[in-house]
């Protein structure tokens, strides 16, 4: 019977060891895990800006210019008055390009949506000037991720 009880006394202080170990190195896992996803979603962000700026140049119609016609930076994505004109007159012509720096007026899917199929939430394609889009998904969501890590100013 001694041996028994020292036996199961055994098991017993493995099976806290093991219960101790956990807990103590939950919080490193989690951490890592945290700082994973932080490093993944700043590489999106990093993607998406890349595509705003570099590819799809967004900013040349959702961004104000100044006097000189050159971009308002410190007013990036904020919606414009859209500075080109149709070839043809065109009735349906967009006169402003609207905000979508920070949270653009409508959801992450309907905005993916948007960038891989050229259809807005309503079920449309958007106007001319909008080019109609065909992103893949992971670039869309780069997209998405990089509008939303925007700021809009006050009031917009």
């Amino acid at each position: 019977m001694a041996g028994t009880n020292s036996s199961s006394c055994g098991l017993i202080d493995r099976g806290r060891w093991t219960i101790l170990v956990l807990l103590i190195s939950l919080p490193v896992v989690l951490h890592a895990q945290q700082a994973s996803s932080k490093t993944i979603n700043q590489s999106r962000v990093e993607r998406g800006k890349y595509l705003v700026e570099g590819v799809a140049m967004c900013g040349m119609c959702h961004t104000p210019r100044n006097g000189s016609g050159e971009l308002e930076r410190e007013q990036w994505l904020d919606g414009a008055a859209l500075w080109l004109l149709p070839a043809r007159p065109a009735g349906d012509w967009p006169l402003k390009a609207p905000r979508i720096a920070g949270s653009p007026a409508a959801s992450d899917e309907d905005l993916i949506r948007l960038l891989t199929t050229g259809i807005w939430k309503t079920g449309t394609r958007l106007r001319p000037p909008m080019p109609q889009f065909r992103m893949s998904r992971d670039d869309a969501e780069a997209v998405v991720a990089y509008l939303r890590s925007l700021t809009p100013r006050a009031g917009d």
